[in-house]
Formats: C-alpha cells, sequence, structure tokens
C-alpha cells in the first residue's frame, strides 16, 4: 500500500511539473507578442488629445467619481483625469496612440459591473 501511494505521487508530480512547463512556455510567448505590440505604439511620436464627456448614473462623489476618476488615471497614456460629480463631467487629458475614446468610454462604463454607468456626448480635441 505504501509502494502505491508513493507511486501515485511521483506521478502526480510528474504531471504537475510538465503542464506547469508548457503553461510558462505558452504564458512568455503572449508576453513577448504584446511587448513588441506595445513598443510599436510606444515608438510613435505623443498625440496628446483632450476627451470630455458625461456620466450618467453617479450617486456619491467619493465612490462613484473618485473610483471613475481613478480607473481612468491608471489607463496606460492617460496624463490626467478628473471628474466633476455635481456636473457629471469627465475630462481626460491622453496620448491617443495609446488610448482613444471608445477605449475611455468602455473603462467608465465598464467599472462596477458594467451596469452603473453611461457614458454620452463625448467630445475629443487634440491639445494644442
Amino acid at each position: 500500500m505504501k509502494k502505491l501511494k508513493v507511486f501515485s505521487l511521483i506521478i502526480l508530480s510528474a504531471i504537475a511539473l510538465t503542464s506547469c512547463k508548457k503553461e510558462t512556455e505558452k504564458t512568455a510567448e503572449i508576453n513577448t507578442t504584446e511587448t513588441a505590440a506595445l513598443e510599436t505604439k510606444s515608438d510613435a511620436p505623443a498625440k496628446v488629445e483632450t476627451a470630455s464627456f458625461t456620466i450618467d448614473g453617479m450617486t456619491c462623489e467619493i465612490g462613484c467619481a473618485k473610483t471613475i476618476e481613478s480607473k481612468l488615471s491608471d489607463l496606460e497614456g492617460v496624463e490626467d483625469a478628473k471628474v466633476n460629480f455635481e456636473e457629471k463631467k469627465a475630462t481626460v487629458i491622453f496620448d491617443a496612440n495609446k488610448q482613444s475614446a471608445e477605449s475611455l468610454k468602455a473603462t467608465v462604463e465598464g467599472v462596477a459591473g458594467g451596469d452603473t454607468y453611461t457614458v454620452s456626448d463625448i467630445q475629443v480635441t487634440p491639445k494644442a
């Protein structure tokens, strides 16, 4: 009985090690591809734009507006993000080579499970 347990442990260990190795190789391949794509985008000079839009569905300044502002600020290429709870407006300064108005909209509408906030009246202008 003891030999069966040891043999089973050895087999399970071999399977675990083999599957981890394949997963690591796959992850490394994906990371290499993503890095190459990012390097291609980052080689382009910054194309700074400002997006202004209305956010409906906010019920509080701290929980809603600050959370959305934080999510937008954390995006790659975003220089500055401000959300005004009282006016229900957001203003985001971003690099158009790394973000778009649609990606900003998707980020806001994806906060809190995607059923709470709605973005409208998007206006994008190049930064002078």
